[in-house]
């Protein structure tokens, strides 16, 4: 039987992120044999994985990031079962490592990140798995988005349960201190769209039935309900739209006021919200 050192052990942990007791047990059913001890603990999370797949993962971490110039953000979410998990250091930093990742190969939807190569021995989806068996908990790669522009903010949510990005049509360092501003609002009043163009037809549609709805029932005649569901379609609009909401930093002007007054021509050109509740 080879002889384990501490080295060994702590080298096997440092690459795994197993238990210090767990990877000494692989090396040690392994023979010594490095290659094959990681492989041990790839098979643990496999089983573990299996056991418990019916749990429910609504915990976890979400991150959102931008690449060195800006021009491109990704957002990952990753579930767990606990949240105790979810707010340990480790666990963000894989989180982070997959972020990373994202902006490096950039990969256009979740099932292209999950099979990128997170390491020379791992995929993504392997990565997930190993460390399903080094934690004990389901572990759930649920969202990942990616979105290029001329410069994309990052927001980060204290707690790491909420990320936001926004895109913006302008590189400039002034885009990027109103992006931020902009990204905390997204996060904040949680828009459905950027304008009312992005809203979809079928919610308009039930918008204006429940608007002549409530107006009949209000005692209202039957020939006003139209016209007063349309104005209350445009409130839904100014309510629900990011650059129609009111800035929350300066309820006196709308999004698209504090942008074009920041830096003319300003605006967004899309956002994503990302969140586990």
């Amino acid at each position: 039987m080879a002889k384990i050192t501490a080295a060994e052990v702590n080298k096997l942990r440092k690459q795994t992120g197993a238990g210090m007791m767990d990877c000494k047990k692989a090396l040690v059913e392994a023979d010594g044999d490095f290659e094959q001890a990681i492989d041990i603990l790839r098979k643990k999370g496999q089983k573990v994985a299996a056991n418990r797949a019916d749990r429910e993962a609504t915990e976890g971490c979400v991150l959102a990031g931008s690449n060195s110039d800006n021009s491109f953000g990704a957002v990952v979410s990753l579930n767990c079962e606990t949240d105790f998990v979810a707010k340990n250091d480790g666990y963000v930093e894989l989180v982070q490592s997959l972020v990373d990742l994202a902006l490096e190969k950039l990969p256009k939807s979740l099932d292209e990140l999950k099979t990128l190569a997170y390491n020379e021995k791992l995929s993504v989806s392997e990565k997930i798995t190993e460390q399903i068996g080094v934690i004990g908990e389901k572990l759930d790669l649920s969202a990942y988005t990616l979105v290029e522009s001329d410069r994309v903010v990052a927001y980060n949510h204290p707690g790491n349960q909420l990320a936001t990005l926004v895109a913006l049509n302008s590189s400039s360092e002034i885009a990027e201190d109103a992006g931020k501003q902009v990204a905390m609002q997204v996060a904040a009043m949680n828009p459905l769209a950027v304008s009312k163009d992005g809203i979809d037809a079928k919610t308009i549609e039930r918008e204006i039935e429940v608007g002549k709805d409530q107006a009949i029932q209000e005692g209202k005649p039957a020939e006003m309900a139209e016209k007063i569901a349309m104005g209350r379609l445009n409130k839904f609009f100014k309510e629900n739209t990011l650059l129609s909401q009111q800035f929350v930093r300066d309820n006196k002007v709308t999004v698209e006021q504090f942008l074009n007054n920041s830096e003319k021509g300003l605006t967004v050109s899309d956002f994503k919200r990302f969140s586990l509740s």
